[in-house]
C-alpha cells in the first residue's frame, strides 16, 4: 500500500493565539508553573511506586507520543528518593505557550525592540519612556541572606546525590543523568557569565560529568580556565521558573546573559542570590542547586547516553564535577526531560527558539519569510525556509549565508522555497521540491561544521551539507522559462520492484498529492556498497524508469511508520557521498556505513527500551495513566 506524507507526525500545527492567558506569563517558582498546568488540567499527579530506572522514563515516552504531546507528569511516589519527579513540562504548544506566554507574542516583542527608531526630538523621547521602563526590569536582581533555594543546606559527607531521583533513561545508557540541569558558570577573567543546558552523567555521591560539546560556551570558558590552569567554579540549579528553563536552553550570542533574556520573556527581572561555597549566583527561587567545581587537568569517560537524535552518543572524556554542597527548598521537586526519537518535549522547546529567535535572523538576513525546522529532523538535521526572492540566486546565497550564522552552522540540509509557499506545511513543500526540482540543476552541495551528535558524515564534527533550490526561477537564472518536468510514465507496483530485488526486505511508494512518488527501498546490508549496488542495477533497469527518486535504507525500519522513516533518512544521510544522479533520476544510499566504505566514526545503535520494561509499564499502565485522564 502507498502512504502519504500527510500520515506523519512531522512538525505540530502553529498555535497563533491571542488568548491572554499566554499574554505575558510570570512565575516565581516551577512550583507555580505546576500549579497553574493543574488548575488547566495539563498535568497528571502519577501516585503509585515508580522507579527512577527506565520506568519513568518510558511512561514519559508514550505520553510524549500522544496527539499533541500529552502532559505533563508528576511522579509522587519514587522509589529510593523523598524527592517527586516532574517531566514532560513544556511538552505541547499549549504548556510551553503557558510557561512563557505566547511565542509569537515573545518574537513581535523582540522585532518592536530591534526596529526602535532613534528618537527625532523631545515629543519621540517622551515615546520612548514606557519602553525604557519596561526594558528597566529585564536585568536580574540581586537578593541578600538565604533564599528559598537554601532553606536545606547538605555539605561534606551530607552530600549525596543518591538522595536525588536522578533518572536512568534508557537501557544502554552509561548510568544514571541529570538531564535538565541549568549549568552555571563565570569566564576565566569574570567578566561574562554562562548558563546552559548540559547533560551531567553520575559518577558517585559526589561527582558527575559535564558533557558540553566543544562548539558551546561552556566548552569555550572550561578551555580558558585549562590555559590558566584555574579551578572552574559551577553552580547547578534544577528545577527554575519556565522562563529561566527555556533561557539556558536558547541559542543566544555569545556573551549575552540567558537571565537577561529571561527577564525579557517574563517581563520581570529574574531574583538571584548567592551561593553559600562558589562565586556564582543561582536563581533565589530554584528547587535544588548543586555547587561544586571542575578541575581542569581531570577528564573521566562519559556515555553513552540516548540522545536526542534517537541514537546513543558515543562515549567520550569529559570534565568531572565534584559537588561540595547540595542546597534545596523544603519539600523540592526534582525537574528532568526525557530525550529520544521524536517527538519529545524538546520539539515543543525547540520550536519555541524557532518562533523567538527568527526576528534576530532577518536582522541580518531581512529576505526570510518563515522556517520550519520538523520534528524529524531533530532540529540540525533539516531547515525548511521561505524567502521574498528579488534577483537571480538569493536562495543560494541565504542558504550559504545559514550555514555560516550561530547554530545555524550545524544544519545539514536547507531547503529553500519562495514565500508563497507556507514551511510550516510540510506537506506543500515537498509538492513544491518533488514537482520543481531538477537535480543537475537545483541541488547544490557545500561543506562545513556539523553537530558532535551527527553520525552520518565520514569524520566527526565536519562533512557536507545539501542545498535544495525550489524557488521559482526568475530572469537571469538557469531554468527560467522552462516548463515543469514531464509527467512520469505508468509506474509499477512495490512488489514489482521488490519481485525483480530479492534482497529487498519492503519498498514502498510516498506519495504526496499531484507530486511524482518517492520509493524508499529497505535491505538488510551484509556488505559494504550494497546500498549502491542495489540503487545502481534498479536505475539500469528499464521497467522502473517512470521512478525518479529511489532511497535504500536499511534494518531495522518500519516503512509504514511515515514519521520515523523520514527520521532514519535524515540522520543517516551525508548528502555529498549518499546521493548520486542517475541521469535526472536520483538515487540515495542513506544505509549504515563502514569502514570499506570509508567510515571512521562509530555508527550508533537505535535507542530502543527493553522489553521486561516495557511489559512492567503495560501491565500497571491505567495507574500510571488512567484512561480517563487522557482526553
Amino acid at each position: 500500500m502507498p502512504f502519504h506524507l500527510s500520515d506523519a507526525r512531522l512538525t505540530p500545527p502553529r498555535v497563533r493565539s491571542r488568548d491572554p492567558e499566554f499574554y505575558p506569563m510570570r512565575y516565581d517558582s516551577l512550583k507555580e508553573f505546576i500549579a497553574r498546568l493543574d488548575a488547566e488540567g495539563e498535568l497528571v499527579r502519577v501516585r503509585e511506586s515508580v522507579s527512577p530506572v527506565l520506568e519513568i522514563a518510558e511512561i514519559a515516552d508514550r505520553v510524549s507520543k500522544q496527539p499533541g504531546g500529552g502532559r505533563a507528569l508528576l511522579f509522587e511516589n519514587v522509589e529510593g528518593s523523598a524527592f517527586p519527579v516532574l517531566i514532560n513540562a513544556f511538552g505541547s504548544r499549549r504548556r510551553t505557550n503557558l510557561g512563557l506566554g505566547d511565542v509569537e507574542r515573545i518574537a513581535r516583542d523582540i522585532e518592536r525592540y530591534l526596529k526602535l527608531p532613534p528618537p527625532a526630538g523631545w515629543v519621540d523621547k517622551l515615546k520612548l519612556l514606557p519602553m525604557l521602563f519596561e526594558a528597566a526590569h529585564f536585568p536580574p536582581r540581586f537578593i541578600h541572606g538565604r533564599a528559598p533555594c537554601q532553606e536545606v543546606v547538605l555539605e561534606g559527607d551530607a552530600v549525596d546525590l543518591g538522595r536525588l531521583p536522578i533518572l536512568q533513561c534508557w537501557p544502554k545508557d552509561a548510568g544514571r543523568f541529570i538531564t535538565f540541569p541549568i549549568v552555571i558558570n563565570r569566564s576565566a577573567d569574570g567578566r561574562l557569565r554562562n548558563i546552559g543546558l548540559y547533560r551531567m552523567q553520575v559518577f558517585d555521591k559526589r561527582t558527575t560529568a559535564m558533557h558540553w560539546h566543544i562548539h558551546k560556551d561552556g566548552a569555550h570558558f572550561f578551555h580558558d580556565y585549562k590555559r590558566q590552569n584555574k579551578t572552574m567554579e559551577v553552580a547547578v540549579a534544577i528545577g527554575a521558573d519556565p522562563a529561566v528553563c527555556y533561557a539556558a536552553s536558547a541559542p543566544l550570542p555569545y556573551g549575552i546573559d540567558e537571565f537577561l533574556l529571561a527577564g525579557f520573556i517574563r517581563k520581570a527581572p529574574v531574583s538571584l542570590v548567592k551561593c553559600l561555597t562558589v562565586d556564582l549566583e543561582v536563581p533565589a527561587n530554584a528547587e535544588i542547586v548543586l555547587e561544586g567545581t571542575i578541575d581542569p587537568g581531570e577528564l573521566r569517560t562519559e556515555g553513552p547516553f540516548g540522545d536526542h537524535t534517537g541514537y546513543y552518543s558515543q562515549d567520550g572524556d569529559y570534565p568531572v564535577f565534584h559537588v561540595r554542597a547540595i542546597t534545596h527548598r523544603r519539600n523540592a521537586i526534582y525537574h528532568t526531560t526525557l530525550v529520544g526519537k521524536p517527538p519529545q518535549e524538546d520539539l515543543y522547546l525547540g520550536k519555541a527558539t524557532e518562533r523567538i529567535f527568527l526576528p534576530l535572523m532577518r536582522t541580518q538576513l531581512p529576505e526570510i519569510a518563515d522556517m520550519n525546522m520538523p520534528a524529524e529532523g531533530v532540529f540540525h538535521n533539516l531547515l525548511l525556509i521561505s524567502l521574498e526572492k528579488r534577483y537571480p540566486m538569493q536562495a543560494r546565497r541565504l542558504m550559504s549565508a545559514l550555514w555560516g550564522l550561530g547554530q545555524m552552522s550545524f544544519v545539514k540540509t536547507i531547503v529553500a522555497v519562495d514565500d508563497t509557499v507556507d514551511v510550516q506545511d510540510v506537506a506543500a513543500v515537498a509538492r513544491r521540491v518533488l514537482s520543481t526540482v531538477r537535480p543537475k540543476r537545483d541541488l547544490f552541495f557545500s561543506e562545513g561544521v556539523l553537530d558532535v551528535l551527527n553520525h552520518a558524515s565520514d569524520q566527526a564534527l565536519y562533512g557536507s551539507k545539501l542545498g535544495i533550490d525550489a524557488t521559482a526561477k526568475i530572469p537571469g537564472e538557469p531554468g527560467h522559462g522552462e516548463g515543469p518536468p514531464a509527467p512520469p510514465g505508468p509506474l509499477p507496483t512495490a512488489g514489482a520492484v521488490q519481485a525483480r530485488f530479492g534482497e529487498l526486505a519492503g519498498c514502498r511508494f510516498l506519495e504526496v498529492e499531484s507530486s511524482p512518488p518517492v520509493l524508499f527501498a529497505s535491505i538488510d546490508k551484509i556488505r559494504p556498497g550494497q546500498g549502491r549496488d542495489f540503487l545502481n542495477a534498479f536505475f539500469a533497469a528499464p521497467e522502473f524508469s517512470s521512478i525518479s527518486v529511489c532511497i535504500v535504507i536499511d534494518l531495522p525500519v518500519d516503512l509504514s511508520d511515515t514519521s520515523l522513516l523520514l527520521w532514519k533518512f535524515l540522520n543517516n544521510l551525508d548528502p555529498r557521498r549518499d546521493l548520486a544522479l542517475h541521469g535526472e533520476r536520483l538515487g540515495i544510499d542513506v544505509t549504515r556505513k563502514t569502514a570499506e566504505e570509508g567510515y571512521t566514526q562509530h555508527w550508533p545503535e537505535e535507542i530502543e527500551m527493553d522489553a521486561g520494561t516495557r511489559a512492567r509499564v503495560d501491565a500497571n499502565w491505567d495507574k500510571f495513566y488512567p484512561e480517563k485522564i487522557i482526553s
